[in-house]
């Protein structure tokens, strides 16, 4: 089981990363929105345990302190 856990731990830093990669023309808020929701995500991934619901909490709860936090 921690091995699964692991690739999507894996699988979800390498898609935050690829995604970031394509922010180069966006705006700092639009920049801190994405970034607060990848980590987000991780952080909800890691704290239910993987759980998709977590994940997609996570990443709803980051974007939204993301967006806020560059206002």
């Amino acid at each position: 089981m921690k091995t699964t856990k692991r690739i999507a731990a894996g699988t979800v830093l390498l898609a935050v990363s690829l995604s970031l990669a394509a922010c180069g023309g966006m705006s700092r808020q639009g920049k801190n929105t994405a970034i607060g929701a990848g980590v987000g995500a991780v952080g909800g991934a890691v704290l239910t345990g993987g759980s998709t619901l977590g994940t997609l909490g996570g990443a709803a709860v980051g974007g939204v302190v993301g967006h806020e936090a560059s206002k």
